[in-house]
């Protein structure tokens, strides 16, 4: 049976980081939202389900039903097989991704520093504010970890000799910072250039590279996680 993704139709949001493990690995999925809206809705809703979402993305495989981007990674990577063997090598992956959900969080806030529920244009002053720390602080540091592990690692690759869904999902984080952040994210690079080659190498493997010219992949836009707003890029 295909795995069926719920995530929100109109965005990449945090369901793109299992998207890009799927087509990599060519697994069959189905991107519920995208053609049913009520489905995921109604899961989403349901006072019957003992264990629900607190929100998209989530994902169903048969009986088994995982929200949050990172569980659902640490399921999908030994059948995806985008994991080694060793149970170790499977921890530390999941603690690269649990960073990068952290950077992830942070991109947000940096148009959203006061409340999702308030428009970007009620909280401009606070994200100027916001963003710039995030560009002169918070980039670089996160960057030059990424970079260190790499490169601790013998700069190909985040584990092992094997692509993983940490190097994927790295991938999307630096696309996405590219997009909301473009000077700023591309002199971080500048100085991390081991990260740098990891981005180009993703966005060349086959099945990524097809993946990220057709229709399934949505553009970066003004309503997900990583928006261009000139002005927050400095």
């Amino acid at each position: 049976m295909a795995y069926e993704l719920f995530d929100w139709p109109t965005i990449q949001g945090r369901g793109e980081f299992v998207r890009l493990a799927l087509e990599e690995a060519a697994a069959a999925y189905t991107d519920v939202a995208r053609h049913d809206l009520g489905a995921m809705m109604g899961l989403l809703e349901d006072p019957a389900l003992a264990r629900p979402s607190f929100a998209a993305p989530f994902l169903r495989d048969g009986e088994v039903l995982i929200g949050q981007s990172a569980a659902i990674l640490f399921y999908l990577g030994p059948r995806l097989g985008l994991v080694p063997e060793r149970e170790a090598d499977r921890f530390w992956i999941h603690q690269i991704q649990l960073t990068i959900a952290d950077m992830v969080s942070e991109a947000h806030d940096t148009h959203h520093p006061i409340a999702i529920g308030l428009a970007y244009e009620e909280q401009k002053t606070e994200a100027l504010r916001r963003a710039g720390h995030f560009r002169r602080d918070r980039i670089p540091e996160f960057f030059a970890w990424f970079e260190h592990i790499l490169a601790r690692n013998g700069g190909r690759h985040l584990v092992g000799e094997a692509i993983t869904y940490a190097d994927l999902s790295l991938f999307q984080l630096v696309d996405g910072l590219l997009c909301a952040f473009p000077m700023a994210t591309a002199a971080a690079l500048a100085d991390n250039p081991g990260l740098r080659a990891l981005h180009e190498s993703v966005r060349q493997r086959p099945r990524i590279a097809a993946y990220l010219v057709s229709l399934r992949r949505l553009p970066f836009n003004e309503q997900g996680i990583f928006r261009r707003y000139p002005e927050l890029d400095g």
